[in-house]
């Protein structure tokens, strides 16, 4: 079971950092939703989860700080601010990565944990309970990078050999998009 949920982790975070493929800086920083979502922000954020959950709740060395978690309420942890280049963020998602990829391959499914930005009554977790929880949390922000990378450029999909949408070309897309959007004007009333 292990193994499948490493596996799975391992997918997701490797179509996550896909998404800066290609892109200049500009467009990995750009903010495109309300909030300021980016897609090196993204990197930035699940990067430093890897670190705390596979670091620090397993007793393991590791500093948060570069990951932008020292004062959260400062939202640090979900951008790259001006000093902070493309590469030195992919440098601490890298090290991150590889943190989690020995403390999982190191522990038993069953090693326990404890969260400490978690309430004290449910804080203690086994290494099963942080697979799952940061398979959710890559897949999420997965999704999301999907999204933002598409309103850049265009560009989808799951990787850079696997789609998973059907295959057309772009005046095809252009028509289906005008196709939704006109039932969603025909409900709009």
């Amino acid at each position: 079971m292990k193994e499948t949920l490493h596996r799975n982790l391992k997918t997701g975070r490797d179509a996550l950092v896909w998404k800066l493929d290609g892109l200049s800086d500009y467009d990995v920083r750009r903010p495109l939703t309300s909030t300021g979502t980016n897609l090196l922000g993204l990197v930035k954020h699940v990067g430093g989860a890897a670190a705390g959950y596979f670091g620090l709740v397993f007793g393991r060395p590791v500093d948060l700080a570069g990951f932008g978690w020292t004062d959260p309420s400062l939202n640090l942890h979900m951008y790259a601010t001006a000093d902070e280049s493309r590469d030195q963020i992919v440098t601490l998602w890298t090290d991150a990565w590889k943190l989690a990829d020995a403390t999982i391959e190191e522990l038993a499914i069953d090693a326990p944990g404890l969260v400490p930005w978690w309430p004290e009554e449910h804080n203690r977790i086994t290494l099963g309970d942080a697979l799952v929880h940061m398979i959710g949390e890559v897949q999420r922000h997965a999704g999301h990078a999907d999204i933002v990378r598409e309103l850049i450029d265009n560009a989808s999909g799951h990787s850079a050999d696997v789609s998973y949408l059907p295959e057309h070309d772009a005046q095809w897309w252009a028509a289906h998009h005008a196709k939704l959007q006109g039932i969603a004007d025909s409900v709009s009333s």
